[in-house]
């Protein structure tokens, strides 16, 4: 075998690589919930209770939806761009895809949290699919117009956060959904909480849209390889200038402390929910560098990540229901050993759990993949 990635295929082996990365991840931060949550963790994190194993544990999730909300939309250009084949109509696939995950979120996936329909929590997979039918609404707009909308939201919903709005008031439903995390309904029945406020998504999966065109070429490999760097030195100088003085981006200002390693905590401790400015600077920022880095440096092991992120839906949805059933074992068998919850009692535990699910996974969705390429069935294609 080649010590390299053929370079015809080294533009697709790129992106399902770092889509890879970011779901094992995404994974650590899951068996963080389960075995984890009685140390909770706010948003932004309290630097002064938050130990800083467990902050950088937190925060290296931070880099999973940003980047694959933006894959998403680069992913939808590739669909509607096809290399030497005639364009595809992109707005009924995007309406199709986006509602097929929001019916996804709201029953498969909610019931792996709780194991019970009493709470709905609206999250990343109901962001990604509103941000796919917000991208439908306006695909037959010129691209750069939709990368101009993109750039406008990200840097300017920053903006519109001194507006709060009321329960009682007409226009309190359409805010949460876009803006402000909170209960669209609290009873004794039904528990509806929208988490993922959509509309900085909605940002990021229009420039990822927009980033599209530069994967539809092999000319564009050098040209790609520049706008990559270009786009994280500049994401993270302005990141540096805006949160080093304060001046907007983060409601949450920094402050100098005590100890060193404090301080660099408080630098980067930025909102995720809605996500801010920042947030988006750093994540996307040094998502674009990694991107980079894969594809200039690519090597065959790189490919155990393209297993994963070849099959992402599929890996998200197993490994919440092993979750789910694992932590009913445990504690039903030994009972709740951390205060009302079963737990572990250190974040390295976190970490060899999540490996360990994740080498369960492997062959499964290694398996799934070669079935998913030669299955006709358009539901598992949405896998």
């Amino acid at each position: 075998m080649s010590h390299k990635i053929k370079s015809t295929s080294k533009r697709i082996h790129s992106i399902d690589i770092l889509r890879g990365l970011v779901i094992l991840l995404m994974i650590v931060d899951h068996v963080r919930e389960r075995f984890f949550y009685h140390h909770q963790v706010t948003d932004p994190m309290n630097i002064q209770h938050t130990d800083p194993s467990l902050f950088f544990t937190r925060l290296s999730a931070h880099f999973c939806a940003p980047i694959f909300v933006f894959l998403t939309g680069l992913s939808a250009y590739l669909y509607q761009n096809p290399i030497q084949k005639p364009k595809r109509d992109l707005q009924p696939f995007l309406l199709k895809r986006g509602l097929f995950l929001i019916v996804l979120e709201i029953t498969l996936i909610n019931f792996s949290w709780f194991g019970n329909y009493q709470n709905l929590y609206l999250q990343v997979i109901w962001a990604i699919g509103l941000s796919m039918i917000s991208l439908a609404l306006v695909i037959k707009l010129p691209r750069y117009l939709i990368g101009g909308l993109g750039l406008l939201i990200i840097f300017g919903h920053n903006l519109l956060a001194s507006i709060n709005l009321q329960p009682n008031e007409i226009a309190f439903p359409l805010w949460t959904i876009l803006h402000d995390r909170g209960y669209l309904l609290q009873s004794d029945i039904l528990n509806i909480k929208v988490s993922y406020p959509v509309l900085p998504w909605i940002g990021v999966i229009f420039m990822g849209y927009y980033a599209g065109v530069l994967y539809t070429n092999t000319k564009f490999t050098k040209i790609r390889h520049k706008y990559l760097l270009a786009s994280a030195f500049t994401s993270l100088t302005f990141l540096g200038l805006l949160r080093g003085f304060n001046l907007y981006g983060e409601t949450n200002h920094w402050q100098i402390h005590s100890s060193p390693i404090e301080s660099i905590m408080s630098f980067i401790n930025f909102t995720k929910y809605p996500p801010s400015l920042d947030f988006l600077l750093l994540t996307l920022g040094i998502g674009c560098f990694v991107l980079y880095f894969i594809e200039r440096f690519e090597r065959p092991w790189m490919l155990v990540f393209k297993t994963f992120g070849s099959v992402p839906m599929f890996v998200y949805v197993s490994h919440l229901y092993i979750l789910l059933i694992a932590y009913q074992i445990l504690n039903t068998t030994f009972g709740a050993n951390q205060g009302a919850y079963f737990g572990v009692n250190h974040i390295a535990y976190v970490w060899l759990i999540a490996i360990a699910l994740s080498m369960l996974l492997y062959w499964p969705a290694k398996k799934f993949g070669t079935f998913k390429k030669r299955s006709t069935n358009r539901i598992l294609k949405y896998f």
